[in-house]
């Protein structure tokens, strides 16, 4: 289970121009946006890429505001994030060894990012409502390879209740009113 001593989340490429790629893009988003929003809460660092901004775009004004100065925003041009030198910097000096992954494209840059952790020796939770592909198939299949190469597949209630572990815990309120 996770635990938020040892989680660190990785968001890809929620960007302008994908989120309005996808049929579904708004829901990825706001389930993006709160799955951010408890992270920072719970202080479980956040990494954020960006898939070629100049033509992409940045991040979604809904995720970008709820970030604060201590995430990490890094530009990449390969579809695995961990090719990228800064990334993989990034990921190895945090001392966490869960990734709580997330974002767009599930079958291209999700999918590549989480299989080369996987390879690294994190244990990679996808969370699965949010996360998006253009194409609904390519997002099932995506999701059926990543569950396939070892990564475990979840959702954004599961993993906020995985952190917080009990109705005791000091951010329960703040965190249950992000989903109700």
């Amino acid at each position: 289970m996770l635990n938020i001593e040892n989680s660190l989340v990785v968001i890809i490429d929620v960007q302008v121009k994908l989120a309005a790629a996808t049929k579904y893009g708004s829901e990825t988003v706001i389930n993006t946006a709160k799955l951010a929003k408890a992270a920072n809460i719970l202080s479980v660092p956040i990494i954020v890429t960006e898939q070629y901004p100049a033509g992409l775009e940045h991040t979604v004004e809904e995720v970008k505001n709820v970030l604060t100065e201590s995430n990490f925003i890094t530009e990449k041009t390969s579809f695995c994030a961990a090719d990228e030198a800064e990334f993989a910097d990034k990921i190895k000096n945090s001392g966490k060894k869960q990734i709580v992954i997330c974002g767009i494209e599930t079958h291209i840059c999700v999918l590549q990012t989480a299989v080369e952790l996987l390879n690294q020796g994190f244990e990679v939770f996808v969370v699965k409502n949010c996360c998006a592909s253009r194409k609904k198939e390519d997002y099932k299949c995506g999701l059926e390879l990543l569950k396939q190469y070892g990564a475990k597949i979840t959702n954004l209630e599961i993993t906020l209740f995985e952190w917080l572990k009990t109705s005791k815990h000091p951010d329960f309120k703040e965190i249950q009113a992000l989903i109700k």
